[in-house]
């Protein structure tokens, strides 16, 4: 059973960065794709950016591009979610999630494919 655990979120001024962590319990995260999801007050889970297993396959949503940068270090089972140039409508519940996928299978963007989750990570963007 992989476990993931999230650290990171905090409170933050518009404009500012902060990096997020997914850490996993088990070596075999090498073999998962990662993704990152939000979830704010009262809306649905959205994907921010995932992660294949090599660490050029990324994706990001349209509202991330630019801004986030997602990468991975299998050394350190740690997926890394790089933000930067924070707005107030980044205010969620930061989700790392994971799947174990072939190597040529980029990472998808809905929150069903995935098996194991994290426990959430709160970023605040104060305007």
């Amino acid at each position: 059973q992989m476990q993931l655990v999230e650290s990171g979120g905090g409170l933050v001024q518009a404009g500012g960065s902060l990096r997020l962590s997914c850490a996993a319990s088990r070596r075999m995260f090498s073999e998962h794709a990662v993704a990152w999801f939000r979830q704010a007050p009262g809306q649905e889970r959205e994907f921010v950016a995932g992660i294949g297993r090599r660490s050029g396959d990324t994706v990001y949503a349209a509202s991330a591009k630019g801004r986030f940068t997602i990468s991975r270090d299998n050394d350190k089972n740690t997926v890394y979610l790089q933000m930067s140039s924070l707005k107030p409508e980044d205010t969620a519940v930061y989700y790392c999630a994971s799947r174990r996928v072939i190597v040529t299978v980029s990472p998808d963007v809905h929150p069903g494919s995935y098996n194991y989750w994290g426990q959430g990570t709160q970023v605040t963007v104060s305007s």
